[in-house]
């Protein structure tokens, strides 16, 4: 693994770890509470509690802040380890302050939610289970032994076993409930955040290419003309020497290499996009170069193209945006993966619509996942056929994801079907039974020709040396 990769999955592994201030905020808030709990339930209510005990456990979390604050620096993130140690801490003190002022009879016991909340949002699964865990087990304890609270008057104040029963059962559902809901919502935001890293990543390797074959483009074309001089001028001294072999075979070999030169950046230049007549290409040239990657891998790639009613004949001319590319390509790329043998790529076209649609013959989209495609990291298990045909597949959709979200930023609309689903309308062709996937944009969104897409005319700025 390379020193890039473990410093990327350092910063990963980093990006969830909490800033100590943010707990010690926390905890100063919670501190609060207590001592105004313990303030009114003694001055207004007259409960009698066990004060020097009550204290200790507040100003034990007063000496903990103050430590952290004093030893650590501002900027200081908790390791798994150093997080799951603090949580603990706050769950056993507040444990020990309800077990002082009433257990279960006292309502502040729903606070024992707040550890076990914060430790599913930002720990990991093994962490949060023993903080839930332990979250559980202290309320069972805290429901049969605790101090009790009394009155001025000695009056022991509890309420019916019934609902010391129910406040239990809540509690537990509640710390099972609040954990998974937590846990799986962060996980979600945790995914999407990686994901949508990749695709900010896609797009900028897309954008860069593009950028360098704009430079290479315009290098092709500047250097044409000295190219042509040279080729002139050593065909005329090849005329001119043909009594001198030596000094022809000089001549000979300019000419060979300004031809070479010529032929280098052409084939470069094919790379070109900057250019401003490439800024904008026909639909079939835009679906063509994202399909150039993918047609000899063994696979074959039809391409159709089918104007709407009211289209026109002639093809429209789009814009040539690196997310229609990228996410194209990747949408290309899905199919000729799965496909048996062939994919179709039809494009159709209407006053109000410009539409991709590319089909294959394989097997299709797995039925219990249709609903999810799109949705980053969507795993599943794998055949021993897939297994052995494609070793490298991991199946996590992050390249639908990718190619979802980019097209979705240019104003297309995907779905997804089965050619083998009965009730689908998109074809009637046996052939096409496999994956199906539609993209659709407004014509205004893509349309080179629509209004506010027009490339502005002018001239390619030559490049500065």
């Amino acid at each position: 693994m390379s020193d890039s990769n473990i410093g990327l999955f350092g910063a990963e592994e980093r990006s969830t770890w909490i800033r100590l201030r943010t707990l010690i905020l926390l905890r100063w808030v919670a501190i609060v509470g207590q001592l105004t709990a313990i303030t009114v339930a003694q001055h207004m209510y007259n409960l009698q509690l066990e004060l020097g005990l009550c204290y200790l456990a507040v100003g034990v979390s007063v000496i903990g802040n103050l430590i952290a604050i004093f030893v650590f620096p501002e900027n200081k993130r908790l390791t798994e380890t150093e997080n799951f140690l603090m949580i603990l801490f706050d769950l056993l003190q507040l444990s020990f302050l309800l077990y002082l002022t009433g257990g279960l009879n006292n309502p502040f016991a729903l606070l024992l939610l707040g550890p076990v909340t914060i430790s599913a949002t930002v720990m990991s699964l093994r962490s949060t289970t023993i903080i839930g865990g332990s979250a559980i087990i202290l309320v069972t304890m805290l429901a049969e032994f605790h101090l009790p609270l009394r009155t001025e008057q000695g009056v022991v104040l509890r309420i019916p076993d019934i609902f010391i029963f129910g406040n239990w059962a809540a509690i537990i559902i509640a710390t099972i409930f609040m954990g998974a809901y937590s846990r799986r919502v962060s996980s979600e935001m945790h995914a999407m955040r990686e994901a949508l890293t990749a695709t900010q990543m896609a797009l900028a390797r897309e954008q860069k290419l593009t950028d360098l074959g704009g430079v290479v483009a315009a290098a092709a074309h500047e250097m044409g003309t000295p190219l042509a001089t040279i080729k002139l001028a050593s065909s005329e001294l090849i005329e001119e020497l043909g009594d001198r072999p030596d000094l022809r075979e000089d001549a000979e070999l300019i000419r060979e290499q300004a031809d070479r030169c010529r032929d280098i950046l052409r084939g470069m230049g094919r790379a070109g996009k900057d250019d401003l007549h490439l800024r904008q290409a026909p639909l079939s040239a835009v679906v063509h170069e994202a399909a150039e990657p993918h047609v000899k891998r063994g696979k074959t790639i039809h391409f159709e193209e089918t104007p709407g009613p009211d289209g026109g004949f002639q093809q429209p001319s789009i814009l040539r945006k690196p997310e229609v590319i990228h996410g194209l390509r990747n949408l290309i790329q899905n199919a000729v993966d799965f496909a048996r043998a062939n994919i179709w790529v039809e494009l159709y076209w209407t006053k109000d619509t410009i539409s991709v649609r590319i089909l294959d013959d394989g097997r299709g989209y797995p039925a219990h996942l249709l609903g999810r495609i799109g949705d980053p990291f969507v795993r599943r298990r794998r055949s021993e056929v897939e297994t052995r045909t494609r070793p490298e597949y991991e199946g996590m959709g992050l390249g639908l994801f990718i190619a979802k979200t980019l097209l979705e930023r240019t104003g297309a609309e995907l779905s997804f079907a089965n050619g083998s689903d009965p009730y689908q309308t998109v074809t009637s062709d046996k052939n096409r039974r496999g994956a199906i996937v539609e993209v659709v944009w407004p014509r205004d969104a893509i349309d080179a020709q629509a209004k506010g897409n027009a490339v502005a005319p002018g001239r390619n700025q030559p490049i500065q040396v």
